[in-house]
């Protein structure tokens, strides 16, 4: 109880400061986040890259009007966190090797100063001529963890053992399984048992993430992306069943061992993660791997909803009043973006996004009952393929064109990264309800390929020109009021 006051107080005097900047300095803290494979890096190149050299980007008004003078990049503003790598990760999608960036695996920031035509007397009178865009970059499976802040070690012990023993993870934890019925947690503590019972549990959550069911992975996060934290006590814990009878676990036990482990994972990573930069977002994007799921079949897609909600339950959203603002900040505009559109034909991007809304729904009530507003979309921030027709026993096919990376398979063929190739993905239903009922996903009605990044064309200023899908749409959602 004290931690919680502790940090209440922590937020509002940051969040105080932060608005007293603002009152200076017009600026939006903008999270992005997703699980694993969803795209952060590549979006946030993508806008960037966008937003400095002028990319095509017509329904983003801002910039289609004019209004955009200049944008650039300034020093990063935290001494704490790690600088977004922009310049590594543009070289990746543009250099020779034409190489997608490596994943996120923990925190980073970047700033960006846009100068802008203000609209309105009073904000020229007051010189709202420059926009601070802070963009946040985090692990989706941080975000996650957040659910923990409210559970105690018995209660997400008993949900994460139910959920593994469902099909298909009771077949990834089936050597997690074999220890946890053996171990007693009533048993003394003991340090081996454990760092025994962590590393199984790790492994499963891993081969969770990896398997071809692209499965969502569940908190604690930071077994996946343990950073500097790899082989601290703060990770070294696992669900275990509850002592028999109902009765309390003794004193150094080992149940009391890994409670004790769960609340200082809490204290130490997930506490201060919130404090110090969820607490202070305005606007999130929420990236989703959806497809990976449809190509997996019915129990992954089961399995993206259950952590998209787990996702909603944790954002604190809602219109900010001015003291809101002030003391307790909260997100006003989460935007849930199913990325990786240019892997299917145009006529299915609407359904494709249509899915994803439909998940969202019930947040989006919620939502909007409290002044914020939530949506969902279809993009693809670097566009990857291009469209084409195939004629097939007398039919045109609309099929997707690009270079499939290397081991990629379709039928018999197998890619060697070099070869471009014309595929039919399948089809989305027009109905989502479809797809969520499981009636229709899985590689016998879909197939999607990852492609390399394309070759890039060169704009006027010699600069590589980024193609995308609605990546226009996206900042007009999440920015486009703030140039006011």
């Amino acid at each position: 109880m004290m931690a919680a006051i502790t940090d209440e107080a922590r937020i509002a005097a940051a969040s105080a400061a932060d608005f007293a900047a603002s009152l200076f300095q017009p600026s939006v803290r903008l999270g992005v986040t997703g699980l694993a494979r969803s795209g952060k890096t590549v979006f946030i190149t993508a806008l960037v890259h966008n937003l400095i050299h002028g990319g095509r980007m017509p329904l983003f008004r801002p910039l289609a009007t004019g209004r955009i003078r200049r944008a650039y990049l300034a020093p990063q503003p935290d001494d704490a966190v790690p600088r977004f790598d922009y310049e590594g990760c543009l070289a990746a999608l543009t250099g020779p090797g034409r190489e997608w960036p490596q994943s996120t695996r923990s925190i980073s920031e970047l700033r960006l100063i846009v100068e802008y035509e203000p609209q309105g007397l009073f904000s020229r009178l007051r010189g709202r001529d420059r926009l601070t865009i802070d963009i946040v970059d985090y692990p989706g499976e941080w975000l996650l963890d957040l659910a923990l802040i409210d559970q105690s070690y018995a209660d997400w012990s008993r949900e994460a053992i139910a959920l593994s023993r469902e099909n298909p993870r009771h077949r990834l934890a089936a050597d997690w399984h074999r220890t946890l019925d053996d171990t007693d947690a009533a048993a003394p503590a003991d340090e081996e048992t454990a760092i025994a019972a962590a590393r199984l549990f790790t492994q499963y959550l891993r081969a969770c993430r990896e398997d071809r069911f692209a499965l969502s992975t569940v908190p604690p996060g930071r077994f996946v992306t343990p950073g500097d934290l790899q082989d601290s006590p703060a990770l070294t814990f696992a669900p275990l069943e509850p002592p028999p009878g109902g009765a309390g676990a003794p004193r150094n036990s080992l149940w009391s061992m890994m409670e004790s482990r769960f609340e200082a994972y809490k204290r130490i990573v997930v506490r201060p993660f919130f404090r110090d930069h969820f607490a202070r977002l305005d606007r999130q994007i929420v990236l989703v791997d959806a497809l990976s799921a449809l190509n997996a079949g019915p129990a992954a897609i089961a399995d993206l909803e259950r952590a998209l909600k787990g996702i909603l339950a944790v954002f604190r959203s809602g219109r900010s009043s001015i003291l809101g603002a002030i003391f307790r900040p909260r997100i006003d505009r989460v935007l849930f973006a199913a990325t990786k559109a240019d892997h299917l034909h145009h006529s299915s991007h609407d359904r494709l996004q249509a899915i994803l809304a439909r998940i969202v729904a019930p947040a989006q009530a919620r939502a909007a009952g409290a002044g914020a507003e939530v949506a969902a979309l279809a993009l693809a921030s670097v566009r990857a393929t291009r469209e084409a027709s195939v004629a097939s026993a007398g039919q045109e096919i609309a099929c997707i064109t690009g270079v499939p990376r290397a081991g990629e398979t379709v039928g018999q063929r197998t890619f060697d990264g070099n070869e471009e190739a014309a595929v039919f993905p399948g089809d989305l239903p027009d109905d989502p309800a479809a797809v969520l009922d499981g009636d229709f996903s899985g590689p016998d009605r879909l197939r999607f390929v990852r492609f390399r990044p394309p070759l890039m064309e060169t704009g006027p200023a010699g600069q590589p020109v980024l193609p995308h899908i609605r990546l226009d749409r996206a900042l007009e959602f999440l920015l486009a009021d703030r140039f006011s």
